[in-house]
This record gives C-alpha cells, structure tokens and sequence, in this order.
C-alpha cells in the first residue's frame, strides 16, 4: 500500500528551496535514526522558525523501520503544530544508491529523495537518476542528485578520496536528468575525520584547520545554472567542545575536523540551499551520554541520559539555524 507524503502532512523541497535561493540562506537537513534525535531536530527547528529536511540513510532506514519512519515523520508534523508551530517539514532519503530503494522510500510517504550515482560513470548515473526523477515527479516528488565525490565516511557511505564536481557537465547533467537540486563536491567530506592532520594547517592555539571550500568552483557553477538549487553534503563542523567533552569522558575522538561555521554562512548565502548536518548531531549527544554516564555510573534509565542528550541536540540545531544556516525566522 502507498502514503502519499501530503497525507502525511510533509512538503516537498521546491518552494522552500526557491525562497531559500533568493533569500540567501541554506535550508538545514538533519539526519535521524532515532526518537530523541527528531524531538530534538522537529522542537529546534519550530523554535527557531527555520523549515526544516529531516532526513534518513538506507542505513538509518534500516534501523528505524520503514514502516515506523513514515509515523514518525506525520508525528513529528502533529508535535509540532501541537506546541504551536507551522513549519514547512520535508521528509527525505540521504544518498539512495538505486532506483529501487528511491521507488520504495517514494511510495512510502518521503516527499523527497537523492538518488546517489556519484560512483558511477557519467552517462549511468545520468540514466538512474533520470529514472529516478521520472517516476518521483509523477506523484510530485522533488529528487537531489550528486556529481563529484565526496571522501570521508558517513552511515554507508565510503569514499577514499574526493573528486570535485566539474563545473563544465553541471548543465548537460541537470537539463539530461531533470533533478530538483544539485548535490555538489567543493571540499566538504562525510564524517567527524573529515581531513588527515597533514591536510591541515595549525592557528596560535594549536587547532587544526582544515583546507578552504573550493568557493571558486562553487562560483563557476552558479555562473553554469543561475538560480539552481545547490546542495552540500558532509557539513559537520565537528564541534570541537563535544569532542573534547567525548575525550574527557572516555571517549577517543583523535584529529576530528569539520568545516568551519564561518565557511558554511558564505556557502549558505550563495546558491547553496540546502546543507547537510550529521556528524555534528551525533557528536553532541554521545559528548552528554559520555558525561553523565561517568557522572553517574549508576545510573541505568534512558531517559535520564538520553533526555539530556536531546536537549543539547535542540540548542545545537537552533544555534545552526541562527548563526551558520540563517534558516531561522523563515518558517
């Protein structure tokens, strides 16, 4: 049986991605596996007034139930109407790798996918994607796709190094498959170890920085496809206060890099629309988990680590919203 995503009370991308373009502001994408981790996204996003893409891996999807998901997300649209907010709420499948889980996630009430054939040679992925897009625009279903690789480790995703997109095939590949949005590679990467330390440069405190985003590929492909909407994966800035918070608990988080906060605000007022945040949400809840399970070693009921944990999640996403994204106050 299918759900159609409106029955759910979900939307799609294409106007939150259209005000996002010409208002300069990047719409936040937080992936979810669990409960807390959507109370948290959902609640800070409605109390930062900022439309908000919650989204799933097939990994994530795996472990949620696909069945579960789909009430999950129309309970997540009903919590927040319930404390008074009227968000715009996409639910979305992170880096699809066929055309098969795409149909599946489509026909079970996502309102938006991503088909990644980024692995792939250029004319198969422009093959599958334009499959993919064929059969979600039917039932009005917007579809991100990717070109370039991004290195890094993320849920199933694994790549050894990246490539970068080239600005010279963005416009042969969104006018041959039709895709929503472009998921592109300028030097962002999946994971909490997003550089090696020789990457990276060391400033007065001794802090790794990793290499500059490729803003000037950014800039010839937005000069290739105006107004598009563009799409950066991999965007953790890898807290550096949650990882020293999971070092100090026992945890061991060595050389742990993201992309720093002030390079994402210039992305998101370009034609960068939509960014994705995991790493950063994961970090944030083991970092409370770790501290108050060594604060209290006693202590054995999950609503007593994981609430915490949700709610250093929330202030997260809503500080995301307001300083780095500037999707808050657009819902």
């Amino acid at each position: 049986m299918t759900t159609n995503y409106k029955d759910l009370g979900l939307v799609n991308s294409r106007e939150i991605f259209k005000k996002a373009v010409t208002g300069g502001y990047a719409i936040p994408a937080y992936n979810f596996n669990n409960m807390e981790q959507l109370q948290a996204i959902i609640m800070g996003c409605a109390e930062s007034n900022s439309p908000v893409i919650i989204q799933v891996s097939s990994g994530a999807r795996k472990y949620a139930n696909q069945i579960l998901l789909k009430h999950m997300a129309a309970g997540a649209v009903e919590m927040a109407k319930e404390a008074g907010f009227n968000i715009p709420i996409v639910l979305h499948l992170d880096h699809g790798d066929s055309f098969e889980i795409c149909k599946s996630c489509i026909d079970s009430g996502f309102s938006s996918v991503m088909y990644d054939g980024s692995h792939l040679p250029y004319d198969e992925n422009i093959e599958v994607t334009k499959q993919v897009v064929a059969y979600a625009h039917q039932r009005n279903v917007t579809v991100e796709a990717e070109l370039g690789v991004l290195a890094g480790i993320e849920d199933h995703v694994v790549a050894e190094k990246s490539t970068y997109t080239k600005p010279e095939e963005v416009i042969d590949f969104v006018s041959k498959t039709g895709c929503d949005s472009l998921a592109i590679s300028i030097g962002t990467s999946h994971g909490a170890f997003k550089f090696k330390p020789e990457q990276c440069t060391k400033n007065t405190d001794g802090v790794l920085v990793p290499p500059p985003l490729r803003f000037d590929i950014l800039a010839e492909i937005e000069k290739q496809l105006p107004g598009f909407p563009i799409v950066l994966h991999g965007s953790s800035s890898v807290v550096p206060k949650y990882v020293n918070m999971i070092n100090e608990n026992g945890g061991e988080l060595k050389a742990a890099v993201g992309i720093p906060a002030e390079q994402l605000r210039q992305a998101a007022k370009s034609a960068v629309c939509k960014i994705n945040i995991d790493s950063d949400g994961r970090l944030a809840m083991t970092a409370i988990i770790r501290k108050v399970l060594k604060e209290k070693p006693a202590e054995f009921d999950p609503r007593k680590y994981l609430g915490p944990a949700r709610e250093e999640l929330k202030e997260l996403i809503i500080n995301k919203n307001k300083e780095v994204l500037g999707s808050a106050g657009k819902g």
